[in-house]
């Protein structure tokens, strides 16, 4: 068996790499950004070729760095941007159309109508997710739609649906030449099209939205015993090594995190920001506007569910600053320019670019900056823009108590920002609870390879990996009561500010 274990972590804004050994210590990364398409307001689209050529590329690029061959990996397992979705060709490989991105809002109408069918959370129980733009079912339903010739290909048996991990998998294991076609169950919950509880598609869910069966994907465990194949010897790892761990990114982290007791949560701070807690065998339904989805299923296990807060714009607030607004020129200098003030001046910015995702689910709410005075400078714009991320989580951890009826304690928490010291020890603050940052903090990577790796037994089992696991940082609440409060009543404002901008 090899000595390590490769991750493809096929995210919003780049593919990489990642090369761990045995006690989850990464070897050697390699990362490319691809483009963001927006033909539209509101319209986002990736190149799924590009994507695929740019995983073949670090794929080669984090071997060239660690000095080793594609045989000396004993697995490889994918985690990728959840409820993106494409459509291809089985013969050729080539896409329908490009692949829609979960940011994406173009399939507002079709949401709208089945709503008003039956109200917002129709499909929740099967689901356990709300009807909204961010999931893949009407995203497969537009396509279908609106791209012609791909119905056809599809009712032919010629075409395949996917997320990306799906994509991506086919793809390593062979392509056109009888490329595995699954989709792990993590990313199947985020379709809108599988019931939670049998794992299986949900026929009438499909009927209603005129989706055939046959293109979808089979639906496999997060790490899977009977893998899914080997990649070709001609491939990107030039040699034949199992591919056998899927997760989407989100529940990669929560892997990677090793929250595998209930009420252990989560946050990983990215693109967006996204909030997972255990919640066991049994799928725990939300009252207050969380998704209940799946967190990962061990080959031969029942499946562990968790509860989610999904935020859409988190690092992307930070981006926003540097490439629209021009106020930086690289995402990290943010802190030093909010650094500059004691508070946010009253300035607070809610950045509902594509609606406001979880507890809210408003699709007709925009982005707003609100509180300005001649007082406020950038200083304080950027402070917000931090404090954003804050006070989007605590909106998350509000409801998930509420659900789950246990008080959060901790947060453990990965992604690109939580190098940000300000912006972690106000996460505390604004929490009450100690916010812990790991040793690795590429969490998603690491589940994906923890994912494969266990399918495989190069690790032995669970408690291998909670070994693996320690901590780098704690930032310890250190702000008073009074405070707390009257910087959380001043965002709930700001956000009621952000509604009914959309006819």
């Amino acid at each position: 068996m090899g000595k390590y274990v490769g991750a493809v972590d096929q995210g919003t804004t780049s593919s990489r790499f990642i090369i761990f050994d045995e006690r989850g210590r990464i070897k050697a990364s390699d990362q490319k950004e691809h483009r963001q398409i927006f033909p539209k307001p509101g319209w986002v689209e990736h190149d799924p070729m590009e994507i695929w050529r740019n995983t073949q590329d670090v794929i080669a690029g984090a071997l060239a760095k660690a000095g080793i061959k594609g045989s000396d990996l004993a697995a490889i397992g994918i985690t990728n941007q959840r409820e993106t979705t494409v459509i291809w060709d089985k013969y050729t490989g080539e896409p329908y159309y490009n692949a829609i991105v979960w940011q994406c809002t173009r399939t507002h109408e079709i949401c709208k109508s089945l709503i008003a069918d039956g109200g917002q959370d129709r499909f929740r129980e099967k689901t356990g997710l709300p009807i909204a733009t961010y999931f893949s079912g009407p995203k497969i339903k537009w396509i279908l739609d609106n791209v012609p010739g791909t119905r056809e290909a599809i009712e032919q048996g010629n075409g395949l649906i996917g997320t990306m991990e799906t994509w991506i998998i086919w793809w390593l294991t062979g392509g056109p030449s009888g490329g595995a076609h699954v989709t792990d169950v993590t990313n199947a919950s985020r379709t809108m099209l599988m019931d939670l509880k049998t794992l299986e598609w949900d026929r009438d869910i499909l009927a209603l939205l005129n989706i055939p069966e046959q293109g979808l994907p089979r639906i496999v465990p997060s790490s899977d015993s009977a893998t899914w194949g080997p990649t070709e010897e001609t491939g990107p790892l030039g040699a034949r090594v199992p591919v056998c761990g899927a997760l989407g990114d989100q529940q990669a982290a929560l892997v990677g995190q090793t929250c595998f007791s209930v009420g252990e949560a989560k946050n990983t701070y990215g693109t967006g920001c996204f909030l997972l807690l255990n919640t066991g065998e049994t799928p725990v339904p939300s009252n207050h506007g969380l998704i209940t989805t799946l967190a990962y299923q061990m080959s031969g296990c029942k499946p562990v569910y968790c509860l989610e807060g999904s935020i859409a714009i988190a690092g992307a607030l930070v981006q926003w600053l540097r490439d629209n607004l021009g106020l930086i020129k690289s995402a990290p200098e943010v802190e030093n320019l909010a650094k500059a003030v004691e508070d946010n001046g009253g300035v607070y910015i809610v950045p509902a670019f594509q609606g406001l995702f979880a507890p809210y689910w408003r699709s007709d709410a925009r982005g707003v900056m609100v509180g300005l005075t001649r007082y406020a400078n950038k200083h304080h714009i950027a402070r917000a823009v931090l404090e954003a991320n804050a006070y989007q989580t605590k909106d998350i951890v509000e409801a998930m108590n509420k659900d789950s009826g246990v008080d959060l304690k901790a947060l453990k928490v990965d992604g690109g920002m939580v190098h940000n010291d300000l912006l972690m020890q106000f996460q505390s603050d604004v929490l009450d609870v100690p916010v812990i940052r790991p040793t690795v903090s590429e969490t998603t990577c690491l589940g994906a390879a923890y994912a494969a790796g266990l399918a495989i037994g190069f690790w032995k089992d669970l408690e291998t990996l909670c070994n693996n696991w320690s901590i780098n940082k704690t930032w310890t609440p250190s702000m008073d009561a009074e405070a707390r409060e009257q910087g959380y009543a001043g965002w709930k404002k700001a956000v009621e500010r952000t509604l009914n901008w959309v006819e």
